[in-house]
């Protein structure tokens, strides 16, 4: 039986009774709702009355508003989100690859429609430097949150005009070693080398104007921010990496390794633990995870090597006794 909807002015004050919280209609409070999704509408089924209008549907949008087939059903009505690197936001309106009937081409059969947003020269180079610091963290194995401030500190620069006379890849590979350093995950600058091609003295020549250019700072590095990490690679278990922790904590408490870096102390820590363990490891082994030249790591040994009976921990189990422990 075909029923009649009537509907009021929802301008018009309409007096509506709620019932635990929700909308009824005034005449038929216990009445079942019907819900018109085409209209948005909730309607009561006694009487007909519109008791509501301009229900918004919750529901999941199915409908695909890709032209690409071939990337599958894809819903979204927008683009990726707004760049704050690039300006504008890049949100500026693109024209796509081009129509494909008859009104489309000219006389000439050339696309009349053509893309007039082309990049600036310096979001082509904000573009080419976001692309180049992801390659690279994603090779040194680094979060996303440290390329995104890499990224911003190239952005910061490349306003700042400064640093004109460096290359851009030189600047990308400073900008990550201090987004590494100042989110407490340092990387040598070996391995920042390693991935961008760039000479250990530029980058740190670079690394330094961009601190004094930015007026920013970054925390000293020590040898427990890279010994679990070397001893991770090196696939030494706990108990050895605790010991070259003490190791290289009481060499430098005591004064024995002054002037040495952290990298090449936590090397010839990892070097003495390893070795009084039953899990040795060799210096070639360590310089290749440390990234640091042999004969660094056994100078530094040496330091160490004739007070090695106080640097170890009380509760060490050796498989090798210090003094049968490698003299170099």
């Amino acid at each position: 039986m075909f029923r009649c909807c009537v509907r009021f002015d929802f301008n018009l004050s309409i007096e509506m009774e709620r019932k635990d919280s929700k909308i009824c209609c005034p005449q038929h409070p216990d009445a079942y709702l019907l819900e018109d999704y085409r209209a948005g509408d909730l309607i009561c089924q006694d009487c007909g009355l519109v008791v509501g209008d301009r229900v918004i549907d919750v529901g999941a949008e199915w409908r695909t508003f890709s032209d690409e087939k071939s990337l599958g059903g894809d819903p979204s009505r927008v683009g990726g989100r707004g760049n704050t690197l690039l300006s504008g936001e890049d949100l500026s309106t693109m024209v796509g690859p081009g129509g494909r009937g008859a009104a489309a081409f000219d006389s000439s059969g050339n696309s009349k429609y053509k893309n007039q947003r082309d990049l600036s020269s310096s979001d082509q180079a904000m573009v080419s430097a976001i692309k180049e610091i992801s390659g690279m963290g994603d090779r040194i194995n680094v979060p996303h949150s440290i390329t995104d401030r890499a990224t911003n500190l190239f952005k910061q620069v490349k306003d700042g005009n400064n640093l004109k006379s460096r290359s851009r890849d030189a600047i990308t590979a400073a900008c990550l070693y201090i987004a590494c350093r100042q989110e407490h995950v340092p990387r040598t600058f070996n391995e920042i080398c390693a991935v961008s091609g760039v000479r250990k003295k530029e980058i740190g020549r670079v690394f330094k104007l961009i601190l004094k250019a930015l007026e920013t700072t970054v925390d000293l590095v020590n040898t427990g921010d890279f010994m679990s990490r070397f001893c991770a690679n090196l696939e030494l278990p706990i108990k050895v990496q605790k010991a070259a922790i003490c190791i290289a904590n009481k060499a430098e408490e005591f004064d024995i390794v002054t002037g040495k870096s952290p990298v090449s102390i936590a090397a010839a820590a990892i070097f003495m633990a390893s070795q009084a363990s039953e899990c040795k490891k060799t210096i070639l082994e360590i310089a290749e995870i440390a990234g640091c030249a042999e004969f660094t790591i056994i100078k530094t040994y040496r330091l160490m090597y004739p007070r090695a009976f106080r640097l170890f921990p009380v509760d060490f189990e050796f498989d090798t006794s210090i003094n049968q422990l490698p003299h170099m």
